[in-house]
């Protein structure tokens, strides 16, 4: 049974992928609007587990928009790259409200996201696997540069209350390319 759950954790972020390339389509059908985003991430010191300095890695993101100001985001990311074996890796997947307001090319934004993490390292003096319960609070600005891209910058603040270890930073930066649709 725990092989079953560690592997269809593995499988949400490839079917949220798929969800995500259709989304453009879906949202041009019922009229509404959104965006997919991809982008470079970085995560503060020790936001899910101690002695685990900041961490980067990717982001990618979709939200839609059924009401002219508000709409739901699906977020995913994972850090941890090119960090040494006993650097735990995570992976966050996350999802909830968002407000968007934009005039001129610009769009400023701000959501509430709740989902899980799930972190594990391949070495070191304390393996480590495990999930929880995952928060973000925060926002960004899209700058438009063509008609339907953007690039964004955003940061939020991020944790896992029930392991978050004291001292952490917890907050995350991320910045890259917006496809709007």
């Amino acid at each position: 049974m725990r092989h079953l759950s560690r592997l269809s954790f593995l499988a949400l972020p490839f079917i949220l992928s798929l969800l995500l390339l259709s989304a453009p389509a879906s949202a041009h059908a019922a009229g509404g609007s959104g965006d997919l985003y991809f982008g470079y991430s970085r995560l503060g010191s020790n936001t899910f587990y101690a002695n685990a300095g900041g961490l980067n890695g990717w982001q990618a993101a979709a939200s839609y928009s059924w009401m002219r100001f508000v709409g739901a985001e699906v977020d995913v990311a994972h850090y941890g790259i090119g960090a040494a074996a006993g650097v735990p890796r995570t992976t966050t997947v996350l999802f909830g409200p968002r407000v968007t307001l934009g005039a001129a090319g610009v769009h400023i934004f701000v959501h509430g996201l709740v989902g899980g993490e799930h972190s594990a390292n391949s070495g070191g003096p304390t393996p480590i696997s495990g999930g929880a319960l995952a928060v973000a609070f925060g926002g960004g600005v899209d700058l438009r540069i063509a008609p339907f891209f953007a690039w964004r910058v955003a940061a939020d603040y991020i944790a896992a209350p029930t392991q978050s270890p004291s001292g952490a930073s917890h907050d995350r930066f991320t910045t890259g390319l917006v496809f709007r649709f």
